[in-house]
C-alpha cells in the first residue's frame, strides 16, 4: 500500500540522502519565573550535525548522560527540538506537529533501550505486532495474522509464541519481539536506543547478527546508539562521538578507530580491554567528572578534564570542521596540529 503524505513540505536535500540534521538543538526548562519564563535550562542536545544515507549505519558513542538518547528521540519528535533542522526524505519535519507526523511514523521507528518495560504486559505477541499493522493499514486484515506470523519468523521467534504474554520470555526474546514490532510498519528508518545494553554478551551477538541480517534484508537504515565502542565498530559505517550534548568528532569507522583526532575520543578508545595479556595497555585516565548539562563549562566542555588544556581552551569554544574526508573534530588541538602542518608543507 502506497503511503501519501497529507502533509508536504518538500525541501532541496543532498542526493541520496535519507536524513540530514543541521545544528539541532534540544533544550530542557529547569527553573521559570513567576510569569513563565525559563531562567534556566539544560542543553540536552546541542547544535548537532550529520546527514545519513539510505542503507547506513551510524552508531553515536559517549558517556552515559551525553545526549545520545535525546538527540534519537528528538529526530523522531517523540522531543520537540528547541532549534535546528530535520530533513528526513526530503521533509523539512522540524515544525510538524503530532498530528502531521503521522504520515511519517510507518516510515521512522523506534527500539528501546529495556526490553522488560517496553512491552505491554496484558497483550499478546500476536496483539502486540498485529495492532500497528491494523492502525497504519499497512496490510488488509485478513492477511495481518500470516503477515505477523512471517515477521516474528525472520525475527527468529517459533510461531506458538503467537498466543504468549511478555512475562513468559527471556530479556534476548523480549528484544526480538521489540524489533519485530519496529519493524512491523516496513520503515525506511530504525533509531536503535542501546538496543543490548541490558542482555548478557552472548545474547547481545545474536542480536546484533539479527539486526545485521535484517538490514540487508530489508534495506534499513540504522541509528545506534550505544556506550559499548567495540558494538559500535562491528555494526556501523559511521560514528559520531558525543560528549555532553555536542558532537565532538564524527567520521567513517575506519577514520575514528585508525586515526581518532579528538582527546576526548582518545580516552574513550584506550579504555576498549584488550583480550591478549600479553599487550600493555595505554589508558587515558580523565580527570574530575562530567559538568553538569544545567551549568557547561565557558569555551570546549571538555576541557575541564582533557590533559592537553590550554587557555585558550577554557575561553574560547572550537570550531567543528572537516578534516580530511568526512572526518570532522571540534578541537582547538587538533586545528593548530593541522594549521602547522599546511604551514611546514607549503
Amino acid at each position: 500500500m502506497a503511503k501519501k503524505s497529507n502533509f508536504p513540505n518538500k525541501v532541496e536535500m543532498k542526493e541520496g540522502t535519507l536524513l540530514e540534521v543541521k545544528n539541532l538543538r534540544k533544550c530542557f526548562p529547569v527553573k521559570k519565573s513567576a510569569t513563565g519564563k525559563v531562567i534556566q535550562e539544560l542543553v540536552a542536545v546541542d547544535n548537532v550535525s550529520f546527514t545519513l544515507n539510505p542503507g547506513e549505519t551510524i552508531g553515536i558513542v559517549g558517556e552515559s548522560g551525553c545526549g545520545k538518547t535525546t538527540l534519537g528521540r528528538t529526530i523522531l519528535k517523540l522531543h520537540q527540538p528547541s532549534g535546528g533542522q530535520i530533513l528526513f526524505n526530503g521533509e523539512d519535519i522540524t515544525k510538524y506537529t503530532n498530528k502531521e507526523m503521522r504520515h511519517l511514523r510507518t516510515d521512522m521507528q523506534i527500539i528501546f533501550q529495556d526490553p522488560y518495560s517496553s512491552l505491554p504486559p496484558r497483550a499478546t505477541v500476536g496483539d502486540i505486532l498485529s495492532e500497528p499493522i491494523l492502525v497504519h493499514g499497512i496490510v488488509p486484515k485478513n492477511e495481518v495474522k500470516d503477515y505477523v506470523l512471517d515477521l516474528m519468523d525472520k525475527c527468529g521467534l517459533r510461531d506458538y509464541y503467537f498466543e504468549r504474554y511478555p512475562h513468559e520470555f527471556s530479556g534476548g526474546q523480549r528484544q526480538r519481539i521489540c524489533i519485530a514490532r519496529a519493524l512491523s510498519v516496513n520503515p525506511k528508518l530504525v533509531i536503535c536506543d542501546e538496543p543490548v545494553s541490558a542482555l548478557d554478551v552472548s545474547i547481545q551477538a545474536q542480536i546484533i547478527n539479527l539486526l545485521r541480517d535484517l538490514q540487508k534484508k530489508m534495506n534499513l537504515t540504522y541509528l545506534f546508539i550505544s556506550h559499548d565502542i567495540s558494538v559500535v565498530k562491528f555494526i556501523s559505517d559511521k560514528i559520531g562521538v558525543m560528549y555532553l550534548g555536542a558532537m565532538v568528532e564524527f567520521g567513517s569507522k575506519k577514520d575514528i578507530f585508525d586515526k581518532p583526532l579528538h582527546p576526548y575520543t582518545q580516552a574513550l578508545f584506550s579504555a576498549i580491554p584488550n583480550p591478549n595479556p600479553d599487550v600493555k595497555m595505554n589508558r587515558i585516565v580523565l580527570k574530575g567528572d562530567i559538568p553538569s548539562p544545567v551549568n557547561p563549562p565557558s569555551g570546549c566542555r571538555f576541557h575541564t578534564r582533557c590533559p592537553h588544556a590550554t587557555e585558550r581552551c577554557a575561553k574560547e569554544a572550537p570550531t567543528y570542521r572537516e578534516y580530511g574526508d568526512g572526518h570532522y573534530c571540534a578541537c582547538h588541538l587538533v586545528e593548530e596540529q593541522f594549521a602547522s602542518s599546511e604551514t611546514t608543507e607549503a
